[in-house]
């Protein structure tokens, strides 16, 4: 059974979440960290940058592995992935560039891309933590209702309620101006990792927590598929846990 840690507020879910992360690191300084976007993890990277400042956690021989990336975008483009995490973690910490891994937006050959991110992810001894958020609609990654739970890192379409979800102001400002593909590691990919470590934040991600943790794995709930893992930690808020059955 899944560990789940009700705190709160979501900054007390960015401070317990930066703990856990900076706790594994020091245990395996060559940990393998997969990392997610999104107004969730945000305040953790920023908690994790001030561990780092504080002389508390170092990520010299850490490995990162990004879930996903819009198709179309450059690392250059503001509302990258690769642009995001440069901001909000990789450019505040001591951590090699050439071992931070983002798909690339504008791979000549997405399929090609995609494989080799698997690669990558194999040869690097594969992800001992993976950091995940949850979205309104179950989705994990950009692994959207539907995604089988054999799936790997592949190119995929966004729903429209995703779509919807990002272009609310935080990142981008209007629907049309979110691309409508992205590539994404695969349900498969993250149920690998040796732990998953979960944030859920806001009364927008309740229904979804429930339905992920409450009820029976569905491919209708993405994040559902994760309940079985042989380790993995749920940290959220009051409001994204007032859904969810007493435990």
């Amino acid at each position: 059974m899944a560990i789940v840690q009700v705190l709160k507020n979501a900054q007390e879910v960015a401070r317990a979440a930066a703990a856990f992360i900076a706790q594994r690191i020091n245990a395996n300084p060559k940990l393998v960290l997969g990392l997610a976007t999104g107004s969730t993890p945000q305040g953790t990277y920023g908690e994790l940058a001030r561990l780092h400042r504080s002389g508390n956690v170092s990520f010299a021989a850490v490995t990162t592995f990004n879930l996903d990336e819009y198709l179309g975008l450059g690392g250059d483009h503001p509302q990258s992935y690769r642009f995001f995490m440069n901001e909000n973690l990789f450019n505040k910490v001591d951590i090699d560039p050439a071992k931070t891994h983002v798909p690339s937006g504008v791979a000549r050959d997405p399929a090609a891309e995609c494989a080799n991110y698997e690669q990558a992810i194999s040869a690097a001894g594969g992800v001992d933590l993976w950091l995940l958020g949850i979205g309104q609609n179950g989705h994990v990654a950009f692994n959207e209702p539907g995604s089988a739970a054999d799936s790997r890192t592949r190119v995929v379409d966004l729903t429209e309620d995703t779509i919807a979800a990002n272009s609310d102001g935080r990142f981008f400002s209007r629907a049309e101006d979110v691309p409508r593909k992205a590539l994404t590691a695969g349900i498969a990919t993250i149920r690998e990792a040796r732990s998953l470590l979960l944030l859920a934040t806001g009364e927008k991600k309740a229904a979804a927590l429930h339905h992920a943790l409450d009820q029976p794995p569905t491919l209708d709930c993405p994040a559902s598929l994760l309940q079985a893992h042989r380790d993995l930690t749920i940290i959220c808020d009051e409001a994204a846990a007032s859904q969810l059955r007493a435990r």
